[in-house]
């Protein structure tokens, strides 16, 4: 008997360390190429690799990491590494680390994983990971371009242009078993793929915007599962997008157009006896433009005409004699690129809250939220019906859309019902900014169990989180995070829903940085940066939009700095020193163009916009026109270009040229001279007339001499406490620093104040008036129609950095980039008691969550394996301190550093804790 016990608690005792060493096992997920997961198709031959370490256990540092490469999953299985096997490395890298085996040709396909050790053990194996390389050279695609360079009766190629749908199939047959099948597409403006009636993936809008004659995007799917062998079916549709441009003969000087829409497809099959073959587009393929898709116009709308359809015309069988033989055409211009960021998606369906009759047929329904997408519906009724759908994002006091603010886009969908029973429809090819819509012509009385709202945006994650104990910053919040979605089309565009819709530069300046603590927008700005270089002049000019749809090209500093700018916020937020490296002799050339040209007497004296939309003295005024409000252009120009001369010192260094860092440390030294000359009164102890933006820029950018900065400095605060009464007063650039300068400087509380305001001019005002995303104009709601976006970004400013790094804590060390070192160090600040943020970074999830009662404070946060961080506690003494309810001292993961003032410094390394203070 004690034998069988004593057997009993051995079993037991080895089950409970197994489990126990299965629960404190180290896993490592998200593995990542080029930061996508398994993508298809991608165009670098030495892709950069990541994966995240997963560890309950506290104080998981990496010491080693093994990758195998291999060229199939069986041989991976089998750790047959023919591609490459790093073998054992000694380093601590988790992310972007380069591939450095068999070099990739076109078409391969590629099976990796790794395994880690840490100070902890060692891993198993992670799962396999993918990516396949598409189609690297010009010479690799086959076939011919293919469109109808022509339009037809029931178009329209006026100012406002109507051009219908095309329609494109063709029949093959696979006369073996398939091993393999990939498409490549090229399809512009946008394209729908079928093979045997089956959509090919669930991508909208594809692909992203372009200039097309600089460069084209293709996309790669793996359609195996959709072919048979024996007959198949493949069917495109395509759209206008930004190709066939909204506005056709209208402005040619300013508004750039690509032509009819066109395409380029192959599609690679393999068998399995190893024979190959390829389906490419030629004159064999058969086109119409006399579907059911009448007309599709970003800015005006899409008509659908149900009695149009074409059943099954994407399948085997379809009778196309009466279709056109398709068109052999010029191609596009542009280079083929690999699509490496993610297309756009139906990211959310809302419902909507509420519809009204508003007269006779007329209905106005409410989605509750202003947002970018579409409506699809449902309805029965008969042959021929005509549903009318407009948009907008605000009302008349009537009830009626207010649409003035959309300038002449016409926002109408149209949809005619074919009368087969129940229909459910949503566009294709378009998208909308809107809260509002008018529906006429629905054949019964509708309800909102009719209608769906689809949000629309680029397929990205959702890696942050944000809360407080404050109503007015959570409302901001929100408004911000669905602003920020409406505007990400493929590119960042200023708004979802006027006859603009452009990728203004100067909009995203700081924004970026801030929405990448939203957003993993890594990939959309890598993308956009290669925009901006493809715009670039031969003399080194960078226009304000890009790609550059309309012709910008202003030659101020504040928009096109945007370009270095970028550059840095994804090298400090994701560790991508590739960008930087790519993207250096562009910037490079930028930065010497604007000096040879601008830099007189030691200043740049050229400048475009100011400070944008600063708050003016009348509310039915857009910008001001008080000179005491604006800020001297020559002032902002030369300001900001000290800053984009530190940034790129940064860069010179990280890239090791020495000689870059003196040129452009001279230069600055120069400007900072001549503009303390210009500007500076130290008898006012201001800069130029003394707005918030003058004084503040050369602040954050360490310009003023060290006697004159405490004057200065009180100028900005009795600038914002006594003459604004607390409120802002900065506009696009100065608002850039607005909230991290005023916290640098000790006013958390200023910053808390102008945050959580209600009353003009604030974020808060817009919310007290019923907005749900962020306005163009601190006055919005009163402001001329002209320029009045209900659903801009540009005013956030530094606001969501300030969020996250400020209140919530989790801020990137300046030298361990992409939160390898993390500095956890929230504001305490009277009247807010409470914080709590999550922030998915390159490593793992960030958490912090804090609350202050009184002298108490509890703070519970996560730091990733593989990372460690200087926490910040409001302390003096350890003796204050507690963790999980025990003095700190020799506690794992926990070191002393120093104290601080009243904080007291801890390195704490990678696990959760949770921390009080009494």
């Amino acid at each position: 008997m004690k034998i069988t016990k004593h057997i009993f608690l051995l079993v037991a005792i080895l089950l409970f360390a197994s489990f126990k060493k299965q629960e404190e096992g180290i896993q490592l997920q998200n593995l990542r190429c080029e930061m996508l997961v398994n993508p298809e198709g991608i165009d670098v031959v030495k892709p950069r690799l990541s994966w995240e370490i997963i560890s309950p256990q506290r104080n998981v540092q990496q010491i080693a990491y093994q990758i195998l490469v291999a060229s199939s999953p069986e041989k991976l299985a089998n750790n047959e590494a023919d591609l490459w096997n790093s073998g054992k490395v000694n380093s601590d890298e988790s992310i972007h680390v380069k591939y450095a085996g068999t070099t990739l040709k076109s078409k391969k396909r590629v099976f990796w994983k790794v395994k880690i050790w840490t100070n902890k053990g060692e891993s198993t194996w992670s799962e396999n990971a993918f990516w396949s390389i598409g189609l690297l050279n010009y010479v690799d695609w086959k076939g011919r371009w293919i469109g109808l360079d022509r339009s037809f009766e029931w178009d329209n190629e006026t100012q406002f242009s109507r051009l219908s749908a095309r329609y494109f199939r063709k029949e093959f047959q696979a006369k073996k078993t398939i091993k393999q099948a990939t498409v490549y597409i090229v399809g512009l403006g946008m394209y729908e793929l079928y093979l045997n009636g089956q959509k090919v993936g669930d991508q909208v809008l594809a692909p992203v915007p372009t200039d097309y004659t600089k460069g084209v995007k293709y996309n790669t799917f793996d359609v195996t599962k959709l072919l048979q062998t024996g007959n198949n079916a493949i069917g495109t549709v395509l759209g206008n997008g930004r190709f066939y441009t909204m506005r056709q003969d209208y402005k040619p000087y300013k508004i750039k157009t690509f032509g009819y829409p066109k395409m380029l497809l192959n599609l690679d099959v393999e068998y399995t006896d190893g024979t190959k073959e390829t389906i490419s587009t030629d004159e064999s393929w058969k086109v119409t433009a006399d579907g059911p898709i009448r007309t599709n116009n970003e800015y005006d709308g899409e008509e659908y005409d149900a009695t149009k359809e074409m059943p099954n015309w994407n399948k085997v069988g379809f009778s196309d004699s009466n279709w056109l033989k398709a068109q052999l055409v010029q191609e596009a211009g542009g280079m083929f690129e690999a699509q490496m960021t993610e297309n756009m998606k139906v990211m959310e369906n809302i419902k909507p809250v509420s519809i009204k009759n508003l007269k006779a047929n007329t209905y106005i329904l409410d989605m509750g939220q202003n947002m970018a997408g579409w409506l699809r519906l449902k309805v029965k009724g008969k042959k021929g019906d005509k549903i009318t759908l407009r948009f907008s994002e605000t009302l008349q006091s009537n009830g009626e859309l207010f649409v003035r603010n959309l300038r002449d886009a016409k926002v109408t969908d149209v949809y005619t019902l074919k009368g087969e029973g129940q229909e459910i429809w949503e566009p294709s090819f378009v998208y909308h900014g809107f809260r509002y819509v008018e529906i006429t012509g629905f054949p019964i009385v509708p309800t909102i169990d009719d209608f769906d709202g689809r949000v629309v945006y680029d397929d990205m994650a959702t890696i942050g989180e944000f809360e407080t104990s404050d109503k007015t910053i959570n409302q901001i919040y929100q408004n911000a995070y669905w602003g920020i979605r409406s505007n990400y089309k493929g590119m960042p565009v200023d708004c979802p829903q006027r006859n603009e819709r452009q990728p203004w530069l100067g909009d995203r300046t700081t924004g970026a940085y801030g929405e990448s603590f939203i957003f993993d927008n890594v990939r959309l700005y890598s993308k956009w940066l290669n925009d901006i270089e493809q715009a670039q002049k031969p003399d080194g000019s960078i226009p304000d939009v890009a790609p550059a749809f309309w012709r910008y090209y202003g030659d101020n500093v504040t928009w096109p700095g945007t370009y270095i700018t970028i550059a840095d916020m994804l090298y400090h937020q994701f560790g991508d020193k590739e960008t930087i490296k790519k993207h250096y002799p562009s910037m490079k050339k930028w930065i010497d163009y604007m000096q040879e040209k601008y830099l007189v007497d030691g200043l740049i004296t050229k400048d475009k916009y100011g400070d944008w939309c600063v708050p003016p003295e009348s509310l039915e005024l857009i910008h001001a026109k008080d000179p005491a409000l604006q800020t001297d252009g020559i002032l902002l120009a030369s300001a900001t270009y000290v800053r984009l001369l530190d940034v790129m010192q940064q860069f010179a260094r990280l890239l090791n040229k020495p000689a870059d860092v003196k040129a452009y440390s001279r230069v600055a030294e120069e400007i900072k001279k001549a503009f303390n000359q210009k500007f500076l009164n130290p008898q006012k102890g201001q800069y130029s007339n003394g707005t918030v933006t003058a004084n503040l820029l050369p602040l954050v950018y360490e310009m003023i001499p060290a006697n004159e900065k405490t004057k200065v400095w009180n100028n900005i605060v009795n600038k914002i406490l006594v003459d604004n009464k607390g409120h802002i007063s900065t506009g696009v650039i100065g608002t850039q620093w607005l909230m991290r300068g005023l916290s640098q400087n000790g006013r958390a509380d200023i910053a808390y104040k102008i945050s959580s305001n209600r009353d003009y001019p604030s974020w808060g005002y817009m919310a007290e008036n019923g907005a749900t995303t962020i306005w163009e104009l601190w006055n919005g709601d009163k402001a001329n129609p002209e320029m009045n976006s209900g659903n801009h970004v540009m005013l956030l400013g530094d606001l969501i950095i300030w969020y996250y790094e400020n209140i919530a804590g989790i801020k990137s060390a300046k030298d361990d980039v992409a939160f390898k070192k993390i500095i956890m160090k929230p504001e305490m600040i009277d009247g807010l008691n409470a914080g709590k943020a999550s922030y998915h970074s390159m490593y793992g999830t960030i958490k912090s969550d804090w609350k202050k009662d009184g002298n108490k404070f509890q703070w519970n946060i996560s730091i990733p394996a593989n990372t460690k961080s200087l926490v910040y506690l409001p302390a003096n003494s350890l003796e204050k301190v507690t963790e999980g309810g025990k003095k700190i001292v020799g506690i794992e993961g926990i070191k002393f550093v120093k104290t601080e003032g009243k904080q007291l410094i801890l390195e704490v390394n990678s696990g959760n804790y949770s921390f009080s203070v009494n």
